[in-house]
């Protein structure tokens, strides 16, 4: 890694990686489309639509920024993140798989979903930190860094959403489960 980011447009840059993760979501939403139509909109305080639409900004420039940043061709930088990225993509289609055969009205409770109550957004990290490592860019990572912040504070939402719709159940679940990562603890 560089203290100054290479700026270069090519054929071989990152936005390769991150255009496979737009058809990837694509994809999957297609095959489950059923599942997506049913989606309730997660009610937000401001300070939480503030920093959803903060999130959603920092994604879109991860994308715009992926277009000029060179591929660390040859380099073990290329060989670690590409691992990092694959293992990432892999995690979130068995993430996505498990939330879209999951029942209807019933929280998602199986699969990765017993290790992370954010699953989604834990894959979507290691493909990310992947790209950064791929393009040997410090300045893609920091901007992930911030991103998760305000992924954080969206997760708040979220979580409130689903003790309002699943209670108890999902009290349980929120006690059983880390909220990012960890050995899920039994009763």
């Amino acid at each position: 890694m560089s203290i100054v980011p290479e700026f270069e447009i090519g054929v071989w840059n990152a936005w390769i990686l991150t255009l496979f993760i737009f058809l990837h979501a694509l994809v999957l939403s297609l095959v489950f489309k059923e599942k997506e139509k049913s989606q309730e909109r997660i009610p937000q305080s401001q300070s939480e639509k503030n920093a959803d639409t903060f999130r959603t900004i920092l994604l879109y420039l991860m994308f715009a920024y992926s277009v000029f940043l060179p591929l660390q061709t040859g380099t073990p930088w290329l060989y670690t993140g590409i691992g990092i990225y694959l293992l990432g993509i892999v995690l979130y289609t068995v993430v996505m798989t498990n939330w879209y055969s999951s029942p209807e009205g019933k929280p998602v409770m199986k699969g990765i979903y017993r290790y992370s109550r954010h699953p989604q957004y834990l894959t979507q990290k290691i493909v990310f930190v992947g790209i950064g490592i791929v393009t040997a860019s410090w300045l893609f990572l920091v901007i992930l860094t911030i991103y998760m912040v305000f992924v954080n504070i969206q997760t708040n939402a979220e979580e409130r959403f689903c003790l309002d719709k699943y209670g108890d159940s999902y009290r349980k679940y929120m006690k059983q489960t880390s909220k990012w990562f960890g050995i899920s603890k039994s009763e």
